[in-house]
């Protein structure tokens, strides 16, 4: 889904390799982390590692589902995972996940109620939200007129006058949850005919659309090669420091609202460190350096008070309650919907 840190830390994080390596006592423990891209805070692993002894293999995805694909694949093996809330909710169902030992998190005691006992978690046994937030409608303010903004709708993704300097979201979940709400549905409907209207809306968008993107959004939208885009509104902060024309909104129809949440594989052999590491994410300290530099909102109490009010004013990073009333959630779809979504939707991207 999707996230990228502040412009600060994009070039810090550095991979470590897959093989163990010797500490002081012999050889350590390798956590393998799998996370979004540039969605940690810089240091944050090296500091994991000298806490701990416990060495850490991070490697990054583009959206949750490259993360499924690769993982129910058997392809590569993985401990802590950090996919979004409708995502886990189907990882749960599928026997995917390990149930968490809150012992080794007592850190989770410090996670707002709020994000606790969500639709995807409902019991809190298999996940520990890390970061939460909602889609906006991007826009360069220098060059789209102000009177095509002044209503705040997802229609500018489908304005003809900006035909190919549109981009969109290149999954379908997302991309999909925009005509849905374009078109007055719930971005969670189970209505077959509701699907296929939001398909035609996606076909009659596709023609100004200039590249189906997810992490290309924020270098094309910075450097001025795509004037309006959907995206998270955690990044929009580091956009604006390589382009301050760079402004967004939460459209009025409605926007999906998310949380990502730390989760450990049934098939980690390492599942109290990972624990371990869960438990480091969300202490005061690293919480608090992961929203001040990624921008994503925390949903650590403790961090939260802690952080500046020049962050925590930002509307579209820590929505009023009235403007959150208005987004949604995405559930886990039965699985006809979900075959009906990925069949519509290589339907649409073909050629």
């Amino acid at each position: 889904m999707k996230k990228r840190a502040l412009s600060a830390v994009l070039s810090i994080l550095v991979l470590l390799p897959v093989i163990a390596m010797s500490g002081c006592g012999g050889n350590s423990v390798v956590l393998n982390v799998y996370n979004w891209g540039e969605y940690i805070a810089s240091g944050v692993t090296d500091q994991f590692e000298k806490e701990t002894g416990i060495k850490v293999n991070y490697t990054t995805y583009d959206s949750n589902e490259s993360l499924y694909s690769k993982i129910s694949s058997g392809a590569a093996s993985y401990d802590v995972i950090i996919p979004s809330d409708y995502m886990i909710s189907r990882m749960i169902e599928e026997g995917m996940l390990a149930e968490l030992d809150f012992g080794n998190i007592p850190n989770y005691d410090m996670i707002g109620d709020k994000y606790k006992s969500l639709e995807y978690d409902p019991e809190n046994k298999y996940s520990v939200p890390y970061t939460w937030g909602n889609t906006v409608i991007i826009y360069n303010s220098a060059k789209v007129d102000a009177a095509d903004v002044a209503e705040q709708s997802i229609n500018l993704l489908w304005n003809e006058k900006y035909s190919g300097q549109i981009l969109m979201f290149d999954n379908p979940r997302d991309a999909f949850g925009l005509a849905l709400k374009k078109l007055g549905f719930s971005m969670n409907s189970t209505n077959q005919a509701e699907w296929e209207a939001a398909a035609e809306e996606l076909k009659r968008q596709k023609p100004l659309v200039q590249a189906y993107v997810m992490d290309q959004i924020f270098d094309k939208m910075s450097s001025g090669e795509a004037l309006i885009a959907p995206y998270y509104a955690g990044d929009v902060l580091a956009m604006q420091e390589n382009n301050p024309d760079i402004k967004c909104y939460i459209p009025k129809e409605g926007a999906n609202m998310f949380v990502d949440a730390m989760c450990v594989l049934k098939t980690s052999t390492k599942k109290a460190e990972a624990e371990k590491f869960i438990n480091f994410m969300c202490s005061t300290e690293i919480a608090l350096k992961t929203a001040e530099e990624l921008g994503y909102a925390t949903p650590q109490t403790e961090a939260k008070a802690l952080l500046d009010p020049s962050i925590t004013s930002v509307s579209f990073i820590y929505p009023p309650d009235e403007v959150l009333a208005n987004t949604e959630v995405f559930f886990k779809l039965p699985a006809e919907i979900n075959k009906l979504q990925s069949d519509l939707w290589t339907e649409i991207k073909k050629d």
